[in-house]
């Protein structure tokens, strides 16, 4: 009987990240052969769950793979709130040269001590910017009221809530369902994401704040692992590494790609200038003054100096 894997995730089959899923399964198909049979789940959303069932699927073997934000761990890894820290983030290679070497050993080895997960690969989750369907927002005095839906992360709340907004924590299942009412006015998201789940159809408005960069993790179950024979955890190692290099290289290029799509008759795009940039970051100094106090601070020196 072949090994079952199941990849999940919670976006649309043509995302990035479901693409380097399918890549991840063609390769295991490649190396396994008829050893294994591969399915995979584009988005979980579709079977009424929300994102954040994804981690306790694996965990509980309905998925043997997933990808989903470092941010639904950092609560039991504090000092994965280093890559949620608003505008620390300026450039993605310096973040990965970060993830790809001691710093991301020891930062797997914290998620494994603390969850089932072993972590196969850091992705790319985006360059994170502000949308809304009120006003231009090119000030922090732009976003004072706006209620804002933020990722499941107290961090981003406090960002927020120190930029004007009213932050509401909401599982992007339940956005999705929401957005086109009157629950939020805006909302913060990559721009593949701002794409693939149609907010620039009821947002007008998108500045292009890049507040937060985020990674992704592509997980497993440690003892699912475990209980692999040598070779298919070497094809499953190879074959992850292969799909973070797809990954990475289809995110960095996104960007441009959903910016050439938006049609200014339906969206005003803003740029902000440097000095209406260095407004929003004064405003947050207080968050990231709090967290330096909290998070190792040599993972800051590691970051600062990558």
């Amino acid at each position: 009987m072949p090994l079952t894997f199941r990849f999940g995730g919670y976006q649309v089959p043509s995302s990035v990240h479901n693409q380097a899923g399918r890549r991840f399964g063609e390769i295991l198909k490649q190396k396994l052969e008829d050893r294994v049979a591969f399915e995979q789940i584009n988005s979980v959303l579709d079977l009424g769950r929300g994102s954040g069932d994804l981690v306790p699927m694996v965990e509980r073997g309905e998925l043997s793979f997933c990808y989903i934000s470092t941010i639904r761990f950092s609560g039991r890894v504090p000092d994965l709130q280093l890559l949620e820290l608003p505008f620390l983030v300026e450039d993605r290679d310096r973040a990965f040269n970060l993830l790809d070497g001691p710093v991301g050993s020891e930062l797997r080895g914290r998620i494994a001590a603390t969850s089932r997960c072993r972590v196969l690969g850091f992705w790319d989750n985006g360059f994170r910017h502000l949308t809304n369907r009120v006003r231009p927002i090119r000030r922090p005095a732009d976003c004072k009221g706006l209620r804002i839906r933020t990722q499941m992360t107290p961090l981003h709340g406090e960002t927020f809530r120190a930029l004007g907004f009213e932050p509401i924590p909401t599982d992007i299942k339940d956005f999705v369902q929401q957005i086109a009412g009157d629950r939020f006015e805006a909302h913060d998201n990559a721009l593949t994401n701002i794409d693939i789940f149609n907010v620039y159809k009821y947002h007008r408005y998108i500045t292009l704040s890049a507040h937060f960069w985020g990674a992704s993790v592509m997980v497993c179950d440690k003892e699912q692992y475990d209980s692999w024979p040598a070779e298919v955890r070497a094809a499953v190692d190879s074959a992850a590494d292969e799909a973070t290099v797809l990954q990475r290289k289809l995110a960095a290029t996104k960007d441009d790609e959903v910016l050439r799509k938006l049609d200014p008759k339906q969206n005003e795009v803003i740029h902000l200038t440097d000095a209406e940039r260095a407004e929003f970051v004064s405003a947050v100094q207080p968050v990231l003054d709090k967290y330096r106090k909290k998070i190792d601070a040599k993972l800051f020196a590691y970051l600062e100096t990558a």
